[in-house]
Parts: C-alpha cells; structure tokens; sequence
C-alpha cells in the first residue's frame, strides 16, 4: 500500500491508510469466499508438467496459464469464463464467456490471445488439466495457482458484488472489469504497477 501512494506523491503509514478507510470513508475489505476442496478429476490426454511451480517469468508471451470458471446467470442457468493470463505480469490476455464448458471455449479463446499477441513463439500454455503443452495433476490446484488466484479476485471483486439482469449484461461487465483489472488496479506481484504498466515498462 505505501508502494502503491508513493507513486501519486503520497507517503503515509499503511495504519493511517486503514483508518481513513475505516472510519471516515466507511469501506471495508472485500473478504475472498473459501474454496471447496478439490477431489481428483478424470484423466485427459496428459501432457508433462513444464512449469513445475515456477511462477516467476522474465519477459512475457513465455508462459501463459488457463482456467476455466462458472458463473450463475439470471435464470438459474451457468455461464463458464475462459480466461488466459501471462505469468509475466498477471495481465488477462484474453477472456470469453460461454454458455458451455468445452473444447471449443478453450480454442476460441487461445485463438484470441494468439492472435492479440502475434503468435509468439516458444509459448507454454499451462493449464489446469484440459488444454496444451504443460499440465498439473488432477485436483491439485497448486501447480496453477496464479490462475486460481485471478479468478478468486475475479469472483470476489466482480461477480459476488453485483446482480446480472442478463446474459448480455453479465458479458459486458465481465469485459469491463478485465479491461479495469488490467489497466487500473494496481498488482502487488508487480510492485503495485498495473498488468499493463508493467508489460509495457
């Protein structure tokens, strides 16, 4: 947090941070939900694990990491996010929403961040199980942390806060929160810079 003032000018105690906080403005943390415990998935095509838990990255488009997560829609139905984040600076490469969890959501959306990105090359895609090149065990989120921990922020953050009318707004919201996580908030794995600050610095 005194990283994070210190670029605007300001220098005071993260304490002092907490009670103007607290007292004057009256906001309190945004608590994250616990996660279920994991119980070990059925085995997929398996490729080897490349990544091994090294999570830090020196440049980026060297390692990226997938997931896919779901979201309640209005009528009672699920919406699944796909989502692909660079290790380099945690920034979300691409995203997409579907009304189905399958193959087609996780090309579609590497087919974006490839074509975002121009096609780097000598690319890990890491994945919790399920989609190319480097992979982790079955039910053990560890070795796709990172990836856990975005969607942990994406849900507490964004989903849990707000109520959807609709597919169509759930989307547009969805895009809009990831475009502020990327360019407005402020990641402590970067020394407090943005996902873009620190991709473009």
């Amino acid at each position: 947090m005194r990283v994070f003032l210190a670029r605007y000018g300001i220098h005071i105690s993260k304490t002092t941070v907490h009670k103007y906080m607290n007292k004057t403005l009256n906001l309190a943390a945004i608590i994250m939900r616990k996660k279920p415990g994991y119980t070990a998935g059925k085995k997929h095509k398996i490729f080897n694990n490349l990544l091994c838990q090294n999570f830090t990255v020196d440049h980026k488009n060297k390692v990226w990491c997938t997931d896919f997560t779901y979201m309640r829609q209005p009528n009672g139905r699920f919406r699944y996010n796909c989502t692909i984040i660079d290790l380099f600076d945690r920034s979300a490469i691409a995203l997409v929403n579907s009304d189905y969890i399958n193959t087609d959501l996780a090309k579609e959306t590497l087919k974006i961040a490839l074509k975002q990105e121009k096609y780097p090359k000598n690319l890990i895609l890491h994945s919790d199980q399920g989609i190319t090149q480097s992979m982790s065990k079955a039910g053990c989120p560890y070795d796709n942390a990172p990836m856990e921990r975005f969607f942990n922020t994406f849900k507490s953050c964004f989903y849990y806060r707000f109520t959807f009318e609709s597919v169509e707004m759930l989307d547009k919201m969805t895009k809009e929160y990831i475009n502020w996580y990327n360019y407005v908030r402020p990641h402590s794995y970067n020394n407090y810079l943005t996902p873009m600050e620190a991709r473009f610095t």
